[in-house]
């Protein structure tokens, strides 16, 4: 019984290292819009209301998460599902050309402190998870590639105390599209040892294109000036705020 027991670990310790080196995996926490919970400039009540994911901004409406992807070219939605109370909808990506996967949470979004924890934790490797999609292993929070924080800046309402120093010395990559990411995210990132790919110096809209480019480029072997300036150029293509606005505004590197 011992042996059988041994051989099984072995067996799972081999497939989940096979796993991790063959399949990548961007992981986005996406904290719904909340005309309510958050101290946000308020939208339509439609799209503002942060516990009906299907109409949201960031998340139903035609440039949020789930509507854009899904709408893309480049990615096959496989799994969709409630988690639980406070990550309404889960949305498994594969991409059609590489070997990547994308999973998209929606946090309910009078929940975004927890959004926002979550993220941090990830980055620090501080929470890991994993995600079975048929006979694949999919890497979740501080197991996956690239941790991502899409919504409002929680941390212009609430504060955290810095607790998310690197548990691993695994070296992630980030992207934080929220307003002012750079100026408040700064400290946390340090600590968890985090590559901040992508965040923002100034106010800006958080929807999926610019998250959508960025990440074409870096699953793509681009570095990450590369990768500032696809979502530079997507996001002055849409908010028709000049190429260099844009380039101020999504910047890399601490």
């Amino acid at each position: 019984m011992l042996k059988r027991i041994i051989v099984i670990s072995f067996c799972l310790l081999a497939y989940y290292s096979l796993y991790s080196q063959s399949t990548q995996a961007i992981h986005v926490m996406v904290a719904l819009c909340d005309n309510q919970y958050q101290g946000i400039v308020k939208v339509p009540k439609g799209i503002g209301n942060g516990q009906d994911p299907h109409t949201n901004l960031y998340w139903g409406c035609g440039y949020g998460i789930r509507t854009y992807l899904k709408k893309s070219a480049d990615w096959k939605e496989v799994k969709r599902y409630k988690v639980d109370d406070i990550r309404l909808e889960r949305i498994v990506f594969k991409h059609k050309t590489k070997n990547f996967y994308l999973v998209a949470d929606a946090y309910d979004g009078k929940n975004i402190k927890e959004c926002t924890i979550d993220f941090l934790n990830s980055c620090s490797g501080a929470k890991k998870d994993t995600l079975m999609v048929g006979n694949t292993v999919i890497g979740l929070n501080g197991n996956a590639k690239l941790v991502s924080y899409i919504g409002h800046n929680g941390l212009m309402d609430f504060s955290l105390q810095n607790t998310y120093q690197s548990k691993d010395d695994q070296k992630r990559d980030a992207i934080i599209l929220a307003c002012a990411s750079k100026q408040y995210f700064a400290p946390y990132l340090r600590s968890a040892k985090v590559n901040p790919l992508l965040w923002t110096t100034h106010l800006m809209c958080p929807e999926a294109y610019t998250l959508h480019d960025a990440i074409d480029t870096y699953i793509n072997g681009g570095d990450d000036a590369a990768v500032r300036i696809s979502a530079a150029t997507a996001y002055n293509k849409y908010q028709k705020c000049g190429l260099n606005g844009a380039k101020r505004l999504l910047v890399t590197g601490f």
